[in-house]
């Protein structure tokens, strides 16, 4: 019985010590229950002042729920189609070849967004079939939305595919977990004005916010806001290009270290 006890205990220990060498493994385990937290707590804060908001709430949260899906998807298929190229140690004989990191960048968005529509438009036709609500009803500010986001979400996945081709795969989790955190600045759910001051400064920084603002103006007040979508795109357009840059930094700095050709399962 002692034996068996010791073997166990060597075993957490094992665990133990490498969440001690891990702070990712740390921060992952405390990520999902505090981004939830934060967000239904501001949801609740914001619907137990509201009665009006009720009555239209569903489609209001629908739409909200797919856009946001939008982002998501759109961040973890470009991580996926740069990790598929990591899980099958293909990274070196990519860079062998004549393909230079733009290609493979452009590359990835390319295959990025027809996955992204692969599973958004199935979805969308799910929503109108199970629950009689159509978000093409938003009409052509659908579009634009769609091209916000699906901008935004690239940004953030070339920098975290960036940061896994020069961490390793101890960042892998970061792929799958990074949009998340941006969840309670967007305002998917409620409006931003019921944040502190502090996270509203953060939110009008992040083009989100504004795509999600401007949706629930169409559906509550039937009103398309245009310039705040210029806003919107302006900031994708910036972080797309801050994101290509730190993807380009990451893979200089990886080829510098000769970690290109060591990645892999």
């Amino acid at each position: 019985m002692s034996g068996s006890l010791q073997r166990i205990y060597a075993l957490v220990l094992r665990h133990i010590h490498i969440w001690r060498s891990s702070i990712m493994r740390i921060v992952d385990s405390i990520y999902w229950p505090a981004v939830q937290m934060v967000t239904w707590g501001f949801m609740t804060q914001f619907l137990s002042g509201q009665t009006s908001y009720v009555g239209q709430a569903f489609g209001i949260l629908l739409s909200g729920l797919m856009l946001w899906e939008v982002v998501v998807r759109g961040n973890l298929s470009l991580s996926i189609a740069f990790l598929e190229e990591m899980w099958s140690r293909n990274l070196g004989h990519l860079f062998v070849s004549p393909i230079r990191s733009w290609e493979l960048a452009t590359g990835i968005i390319v295959v990025a967004i027809l996955r992204t529509l692969l599973g958004m438009i199935p979805v969308s036709l799910m929503a109108w079939a199970f629950f009689g609500y159509s978000i093409y009803s938003l009409g052509l500010p659908l579009l634009v939305f769609f091209l916000i986001l699906q901008m935004f979400s690239w940004s953030i996945g070339l920098m975290m595919s960036g940061l896994i081709m020069r961490v390793g795969q101890s960042a892998e989790t970061f792929a799958w977990a990074a949009v998340f955190i941006l969840l309670p600045f967007s305002g998917v759910y409620y409006p931003i004005t019921i944040l502190p001051s502090w996270m509203q400064a953060i939110s009008h920084a992040i083009p989100t916010s504004y795509v999600f603002e401007g949706m629930r103006a169409i559906l509550r007040d039937h009103a398309v806001h245009w310039h705040t979508m210029a806003i919107a795109a302006g900031l994708s357009v910036i972080y797309l290009f801050v994101g290509f840059q730190v993807f380009l930094w990451f893979f200089r700095a990886s080829r510098r270290h000769g970690s290109l050709l060591t990645q892999g399962e």
